[in-house]
C-alpha cells in the first residue's frame, strides 16, 4: 500500500493529524495496536484535559468540539496554588491572560472518541487496528513500515504518535531524556458538599501533591500524586475509608467527598526527545514531549505539534513540493522546540522545588510562592501560558 503519510499511534494527536492531512487531500494510514472498538468507544480513564484557548480553537477547526456533550464541557475560571498547610497562595484569574476564563476541562476519552469519529468521515484516512509492526525504515525518497502479517506500507513521511515510550522513536535511533519522577498519580471523580466556583486547586503538600479540577455541578476530578508504596496502601482501603481519607487529605476544602468513578493510577514519567525528526520521519504528541501533569499542558503541546507539522506539510503539498523535505522537518522541529522546551524545563524546576520536603526547601517554597503572588507581571505570564 502506498500513501502520502503513515502515522503510528491512534491516540488523539495521531488521529487529529490524520484528519487534518486527509482534509487537505492526502492519503493517510494510521497504525494502532488496540482493536477498533477501543478506538471508537474508548473507556473513561479518569483523565480530565485542561484545554487552553488555542487548543479549543484547534479542536473547533478540526471538527472535534461539536462532538462533546455540553454537560461534559466544564469551565476553568480561576486557579489557586498552595504550599504545605498554608491557607494563602498564588491566585491566577483569567483577566491576567486577557481572557474571560482560563480554559475548559474535557474528559480525555471523549477527545479520543471525537478524533476517531472525525477520521471516520474522511475516506482518505485508513485506520489499521489490532496490528503489530515488525520493522520501520526510511530512505531518501520515503519510508516503509512492515507489519507482522507481511503487509508493507510505503509513504513519503512517517510520523510517530505512539506515546512517550515510543517504540517507533527508538527504532529510528532518536534518544529521549526520560525523567522518572518516582511517584504514581491517581485520578478519579468525586462529588462534594461545598461549591468549587470553577476554581482549580493545586496543593504542593509534604509527601504528596494534590489537585482538584472543577467539573460541572458539585463534582470535581481529584488528581493525587504519592510515592508508590503510599499509593498501594491507599488502594487497599475500602470505599468508606477511602472517601474519608481523601476528604482529610484535601482538608475538607470542599467538604466531605465521595468517589463516583473508577480509580486509575499512572506512573509519572516525563520524556523529551533529543530531536523531533529524522529524514522522512517526525515525532508528535507525547512521542516528542511527555509532560508532567502539574501544568496540565500535555495535550495542549500535542495539539500544537499537530498544528506545527500539518501547516508545513499541507503548504508543501498544495504547492507541489516535497512534504517531508529536510528543510520542512527542520522548521517543524524549531517551531515545536520553541513552544515546548521552556515550559518543559520550567515544569521540572517547579517539581524539583515543590516536591522537596527538606526544611530549607520548605522555606524557599513558601518564599517563592508569596513573592510570585505579589508580582503581577509574573502572574500575567503564568495566566498567558494557561490560556495559551
Amino acid at each position: 500500500m502506498n500513501v502520502d503519510v503513515t502515522i503510528v499511534g491512534a491516540g488523539p494527536t495521531g488521529l487529529c493529524l490524520a484528519y487534518t492531512l486527509a482534509r487537505a487531500g492526502m492519503n493517510v494510514v494510521v497504525l494502532e495496536r488496540q482493536p477498533r472498538k477501543a478506538l471508537a468507544e474508548p473507556a473513561f480513564d479518569g483523565r480530565e484535559i485542561a484545554l487552553t484557548h488555542e487548543s479549543q480553537r484547534l479542536l473547533q477547526d478540526w471538527g472535534l468540539w461539536e462532538h462533546f456533550p455540553a454537560e461534559e464541557v466544564s469551565d476553568l475560571r480561576h486557579a489557586k496554588v498552595l504550599d504545605g498547610h498554608a491557607l494563602k497562595g498564588m491566585n491566577i484569574g483569567p483577566d491576567l491572560g486577557k481572557q474571560s476564563q482560563l480554559g475548559w476541562l474535557i474528559p480525555n476519552h471523549l477527545i479520543r472518541q471525537a478524533a476517531f469519529t472525525q477520521c471516520a468521515t474522511q475516506e482518505r484516512v485508513h485506520i489499521f487496528d489490532s496490528i503489530q509492526i515488525r520493522h520501520t525504515r526510511t530512505h531518501s525518497h520515503g519510508a516503509e513500515v512492515e507489519l507482522e502479517d507481511g503487509r508493507t506500507i510505503s509513504s513519503r513521511l512517517l510520523v510517530a504518535a505512539d506515546s512517550r515510550f515510543s517504540e517507533t522513536r527508538r527504532a529510528q535511533g532518536i534518544p529521549a531524556q526520560m525523567h522518572d519522577y518516582g511517584k504514581s498519580m491517581m485520578v478519579f471523580r468525586v462529588k462534594h458538599e461545598v461549591p468549587h466556583d470553577h476554581v482549580a486547586w493545586e496543593w504542593f503538600g509534604y509527601g504528596q501533591t494534590r489537585a482538584l479540577l472543577p467539573l460541572n455541578g458539585q463534582q470535581a476530578s481529584v488528581v493525587l500524586t504519592l510515592p508508590h508504596h503510599a499509593m498501594q496502601a491507599l488502594q487497599r482501603l475500602d470505599d468508606e475509608a477511602f472517601d474519608q481519607d481523601i476528604s482529610q487529605r484535601y482538608e475538607y476544602q470542599l467538604g466531605s467527598m465521595q468517589r463516583i468513578s473508577e480509580r486509575n493510577v499512572y506512573p509519572l514519567v516525563g520524556a523529551y526527545a533529543f530531536r523531533f525528526h529524522n529524514p522522512r520521519f517526525a515525532l508528535i504528541g507525547d512521542a516528542a514531549v511527555g509532560m508532567h501533569p502539574v501544568t496540565a499542558h500535555g495535550f495542549n503541546l500535542g495539539a500544537l505539534s499537530v498544528k506545527h507539522l500539518s501547516e508545513r506539510v499541507i503548504t508543501a503539498f498544495q504547492q507541489g513540493k516535497d512534504i517531508a523535505s529536510a528543510e520542512l522537518l527542520q522548521s517543524y522541529t524549531h517551531a515545536h522546540r520553541r513552544s515546548s522546551l521552556p515550559l518543559y524545563a520550567a515544569t521540572n524546576m517547579v517539581i524539583a522545588l515543590y516536591t522537596n520536603d527538606l526544611a530549607p526547601a520548605r522555606f524557599l517554597r513558601k518564599t517563592v510562592l508569596k513573592a510570585a503572588d505579589a508580582l503581577q507581571p509574573f502572574k500575567r505570564l503564568v495566566a498567558s501560558q494557561l490560556t495559551g
